[in-house]
């Protein structure tokens, strides 16, 4: 039997939304899904080098006044960053990372070399909508 398919569009670059795409991954991971995820807008920023292990330089999709709260508790919890959370699902299952184009460049990321070493390519997004038709579960985050 073939694995099923999951593609996940990353549309917020927030410290909350990140933290639940990945454990959202980390349960398409365990299920042994396949996961294309493709990093759109604000995600792109967060998965730029100098940005993605700082969460300081991360927003917070709903009240910001609980950032601090929200990260104080993941840490309190030993809960992993949602970098992390990426980085183990790739070595667990097949995860593909893809940067939009567009959203690179939005954020003066041109090059792949631009961004952490979990993205695997950059992509127009013809290919993101291609992905949507063929998976089996998609989500929009």
């Amino acid at each position: 039997m073939e694995n099923k398919s999951m593609c996940l569009a990353l549309f917020s670059g927030s410290v909350d939304k990140l933290t639940a795409a990945g454990v959202i991954l980390s349960g398409a991971a365990a299920d042994d899904m396949d996961v294309d995820i493709y990093v759109l807008l604000q995600a792109a920023r967060a998965f730029k080098k100098d940005i993605a292990d700082d969460s300081s330089k991360l927003a917070m999709a709903e009240n910001v006044d609980l950032k601090e709260e929200f990260l104080t508790s993941l840490k309190k919890l030993n809960v992993k960053t949602w970098v992390e959370f990426f980085k183990e699902a790739k070595e667990i299952t097949n995860v593909k990372i893809h940067i939009c184009g567009l959203a690179g460049k939005i954020w003066d990321g041109e090059k792949l070399e631009d961004f952490i070493d979990l993205a695997d390519d950059i992509v127009g997004i013809s290919e993101y909508i291609t992905a949507t038709q063929e998976a089996d579960v998609n989500l929009f985050i």
